[in-house]
């Protein structure tokens, strides 16, 4: 008799358990650390300047929240605001911004301090969204977009071993 009785209550324990797992109330958020925002936005300036350009680059945390900065030597100054606009861009839609042109004109594309050309990308691993780098003053959106990519690829790797 006991131990029927005994088998139902630690049945009813693992099942409390596991209806506890699955309502959460605290979330646990991964974050890059600043030492790894700085490494994306060096490896982007170095990836611009093997191809001769200067740039100006923004890595923000999951909030959108500038955690690195970094413009070149001859940069201008204005390419730091529109890299902040795509890194933001990236993360809060958490695409790369070449694929948010069609909504450049709408409504949303408008919002202050959204930049929806390309030369943003989200930082993502292990299907956790970290950040977004975005990327400003090479000729060409496309060029900017390289040198962001390059930046999270430099860090792609210690990235998914820390999971």
């Amino acid at each position: 008799m006991k131990r029927p009785f005994l088998f139902l209550v630690f049945a009813g324990t693992f099942a409390t358990g596991a209806a506890i797992a699955e309502d959460n109330m605290v979330i646990q958020v991964k974050r890059m650390t600043m030492e790894t925002a700085a490494a994306v936005a060096k490896a982007a300036v170095e990836a611009c300047r093997a191809k001769g350009i200067q740039i100006g680059v923004t890595v923000v945390d999951r909030d959108g929240v500038p955690q690195a900065v970094m413009r070149d030597t001859i940069a201008p100054v204005i390419t730091l605001q529109i890299s902040e606009g795509k890194a933001y861009a990236a993360v809060m839609f958490n695409v790369p911004t070449s694929e948010l042109g069609a909504r450049a004109n709408t409504p949303i594309g408008r919002v202050p301090g959204v930049v929806m050309s390309a030369g943003g990308v989200p930082i993502e691993v292990g299907g956790s969204l970290l950040g977004g780098v975005g990327v400003s003053g090479a000729p060409s959106g496309e060029t900017d977009q390289e040198c962001a990519q390059a930046g999270v690829e430099a860090v792609q790797t210690d990235l998914e071993m820390s999971i």
